[in-house]
């Protein structure tokens, strides 16, 4: 009976989730088709000058372009003719080459799934190593490691690129720093991609082991003098569980979100191809291009479902599941100077600037060292670096802690919706910020509030993720089907049991990715679509200094510096609250009993 009534309910399930993803996918498809109708600007001209970079094209070069593009004709007509096209396994011709538009996205694609597959390794390389040296002497001090995970999270990208290209490329030649020739030329976009990921997927399944160790039946485990290292292999399968739907965004970004990398690199992925397309309004390889990160999503989100399903076994379907709660741990004695020092010396940078001009240019003082008169130098405009830091300061943090706090509420509601949130999740965690901040500014024009809407826009995905996965456990958990036993009615499971389940993970991957929102703010204002010159903030200092990385390097270092002074103070600030508990058991309770249970 058990059975029937699983698969009477698992029906209903699947078509929620279908369901979910079909919506999204047409909302997403149908934006992108009105792309070049939303954007204020002639679709006639912007082709043109993207084939021939003409400035001034007469009104009847416009008019043939317009006639032979069918641009009169509406987004609706152009999506359907694209959707009957590939039906038939034509995606079109682009609008500005003229070229098939399928040969160009299938050769994309599988450069950028095979970079993705190298960037996999590299993350699942750096998770294991750390996972298992902490599991496996269940090291659960968390703050130094926490610490680590913070710095390495919020090393940009496209910097770490920039410096890997320079030394291991063209300082010793170890591999090609650009083009697509072979396996070597894989390595380092890889490495650029990969150990961040890395350090952002382990530093959450540093915070999920110390609950796994802690539950009952691994201290009965260790009461009965089973490896340590069996022990630790069984804990990270059960904490992997709640952290793999964070791969899901992970993987889409590796493919659609490494532009920046791919640039540096001269790697022609499918991440650049749609960045070009859409910046041009070339809206038959955009749409080619966004179906195969929707397609790539969706697939992704269903082989993790699968692989959570086949981490928790049967616990999941039958309700077996322990809490899983993380417990209070001892903090490491010099956590507390760490996160002094890196206040102290934040604060030093910030107030010393605001007593200088950030707008002062001096053509005579371009790319100054480190000096008496600029402690940072000066950036290729002569401008103070020390006095744009400062002054960057409180905007960086303001609009990257409006725009985390908005997508972490927004996961949080969605991914209460368990399966329809789950295929709504799938599909937009496969749209660029790139793309969604051309999408909002083509409404909004640029600014920064528009810049963060874009990444609001697509920001939720990982909280979703988290959300649906956690309650999906929590809903398992056998503590919860005691208090429905004992008449608990909705709004007591959500105030004790779903939400305290929730929110201390969800808050703590919040911050985590706090940095990581700043750098997506940069790359939106470097392209013109969110933060306009000369207002200093530290994202856009990174992008607009990387060209001189390489001649004038403390133009980018003082900034990356900020910003791991900014990750550390919010990730390791989280770790200070949590106290060593009392070993002597409390009142009314025997020394034997569990809080679990």
């Amino acid at each position: 009976m058990s059975v029937t009534t699983a698969g009477a309910r698992g029906l209903p399930t699947r078509w929620r989730a279908g369901a979910g993803r079909a919506v999204a996918a047409t909302a997403l498809l149908t934006a992108v088709a009105f792309l070049p109708w939303l954007s204020g600007t002639d679709p006639a001209l912007t082709v043109l000058r993207a084939r021939s970079a003409e400035q001034d094209p007469t009104p009847a070069q416009l008019a043939a372009v317009r006639e032979r593009l069918g641009l009169d004709e509406g987004p609706f007509v152009h999506l359907g003719g694209w959707l009957e096209g590939l039906a038939r396994g034509d995606a079109g011709t682009s609008w500005v080459s003229g070229e098939p538009v399928l040969p160009q996205v299938t050769t994309a694609f599988a450069v950028s799934l095979t970079l993705m597959l190298g960037a996999l390794v590299v993350t699942a390389a750096l998770v294991s190593a750390r996972t298992l040296y902490l599991g496996s002497r269940q090291r659960l001090l968390r703050g130094r490691a926490g610490v680590g995970a913070a710095v390495l999270a919020a090393l940009p990208k496209f910097l770490l690129a920039s410096l890997l290209a320079m030394v291991c490329g063209v300082w010793l030649g170890w591999f090609p720093s650009q083009g697509w020739t072979g396996p070597a030329s894989m390595v380092l976009p890889a490495l650029a991609l990969g150990v961040p990921s890395g350090a952002m997927i382990g530093g959450l399944l540093d915070q999920a082991l110390p609950a796994a160790f802690h539950e009952s039946w691994a201290r009965t485990w260790r009461a009965y003098g089973l490896p340590p290292g069996r022990i630790a292999r069984t804990a990270l399968r059960r904490a992997l569980s709640g952290v793999l739907p964070q791969l899901l965004p992970t993987v889409v970004g590796l493919v659609g979100g490494a532009v920046a990398v791919e640039k540096i690199f001269n790697i022609p992925g499918l991440g650049r191809l749609a960045l070009e397309a859409a910046i041009a309004q070339d809206l038959p390889p955009l749409q080619t291009a966004t179906l195969a990160l929707v397609l790539l999503g969706v697939g992704a989100g269903l082989v993790i479902q699968a692989l959570r399903r086949a981490l928790l076994g049967p616990a999941l379907r039958d309700g077996a599941l322990p809490a899983l709660h993380p417990p209070a741990l001892p903090r490491p004695r010099s956590l507390p100077w760490i996160i002094g020092c890196c206040a102290l010396a934040l604060l030093t940078l910030v107030v010393a600037g605001l007593l200088r001009d950030p707008l002062h240019v001096d053509t005579a003082a371009r790319l100054l060292p480190p000096s008496a008169d600029h402690p940072l130098g000066t950036d290729a405009l002569g401008r103070d670096l020390l006095a744009r830091l400062g002054h960057g300061a409180l905007r960086t943090a303001s609009v990257a802690l409006a725009v985390t706090a908005v997508s972490a509420l927004l996961g949080l509601l969605i991914g209460t919706a368990t399966q329809a949130g789950a295929g709504l999740t799938e599909v937009v965690s496969t749209l660029p910020a790139v793309l969604a901040g051309l999408l909002v500014t083509a409404v909004t024009g640029p600014s920064v509030w528009g810049a963060a809407c874009a990444v609001c826009l697509v920001g939720w995905t990982p909280y979703a993720a988290q959300t649906s996965a956690l309650l999906e456990q929590e809903r398992a958990s056998g503590h919860l089907l005691a208090s429905v036993s004992f008449g608990a009615g909705p709004g007591y499971l959500l105030r004790h049991h779903l939400l305290p389940a929730v929110l201390p993970a969800l808050l703590r991957n919040a911050l985590l990715r706090l940095p990581t929102t700043v750098l997506v703010l940069a790359s939106l204002g470097f392209l013109g679509l969110g933060e306009q010159p000369p207002t200093p903030e530290w994202g856009r200092l990174l992008s607009e200094n990387q060209p001189y990385a390489e001649l004038a390097p403390w133009t980018v270092l003082a900034p990356a510096a900020a910003l791991a002074l900014f990750a550390v103070l919010t990730v390791a600030g989280t770790a200070t609250g949590r106290r060593t508990p009392s070993r002597r058991p409390a009142r009314g309770t025997s020394p034997g009993s569990t809080s679990g249970a």
